[in-house]
Parts: structure tokens; C-alpha cells; sequence
């Protein structure tokens, strides 16, 4: 399979992107399969996730086709980009206002992106 999954991605991430020359993409093989890391711009996150995640989902789904057809399991993480719309000082357990002027207190329903994303290969 060599690189095949991780070409596949990169070529699939660049063309949803804004800032292509932003993407990055790490690969790891060990006994649990294929993992591919995949780095963008912050602005980018939204394109790649889609609305409720579902071309995030997408992306899963085609990276385990090209995978099973090589007897290989792939899995994507998609990592959380230095200025990333999440409140970093916090831990991202609070986020602004609409007009930024004040804190809205974390709801238990408020994930961050890996849990929600993890949530969504369940399925």
C-alpha cells in the first residue's frame, strides 16, 4: 500500500482547502493499522469537518475503502491548528459571546474536535 492512503488524502484535503501549502500529513503503521495525522491552516477546519461532520466523515469513509483494498485499516486524526477557533486558555471548555464581549460558561454537550470527530467513526 505504501503511501497510497496518505497521497489519496492529501490529494482530496488540497482540493477543499483555502491554503494548500498549509497541509501536512503524518503517517504511522503499528498494529492497530494506518494512522494518518493530518495538519492544516486554521481557517481550513471547517471545510475539512463540513456541517455536523459529515465531510469529515466522508473523508473516513473513502481513506477505509482505499485501505480495505490493500488489507490495510486506516484512520484519520485531525489535529486541532495553533490559532484554532477553541479557547486555548481554557482548555476550550468556554468559548466568547456572538459579540466577544463576554464568556458563555461550557456546556456538558461542548466537545472538542478529536472527541466529536471520534464520536462520528463509531458509526
Amino acid at each position: 500500500m505504501a503511501e497510497r492512503d496518505q497521497e489519496f488524502l492529501e490529494f482530496v484535503v488540497k482540493g477543499l482547502v483555502e491554503h494548500p501549502e498549509a497541509v501536512k500529513i503524518g503517517r504511522t503503521v503499528d498494529e492497530m493499522g494506518v494512522l494518518l495525522m493530518l495538519d492544516l491552516h486554521a481557517d481550513d477546519m471547517g471545510k475539512v469537518i463540513g456541517r455536523s461532520g459529515n465531510t469529515a466523515k466522508a473523508i473516513r469513509t473513502l481513506l477505509r475503502v482505499v485501505g480495505m483494498k490493500h488489507n490495510a485499516r486506516v484512520n484519520l486524526k485531525i489535529n486541532e491548528p495553533p490559532g484554532g477557533t477553541r479557547d486555548q486558555s481554557s482548555g476550550g471548555t468556554a468559548a466568547q459571546g456572538w459579540d466577544g464581549s463576554h464568556e458563555v460558561p461550557a456546556s456538558p454537550a461542548m466537545k472538542s474536535v478529536d472527541e466529536a470527530m471520534d464520536d462520528l467513526s463509531k458509526f
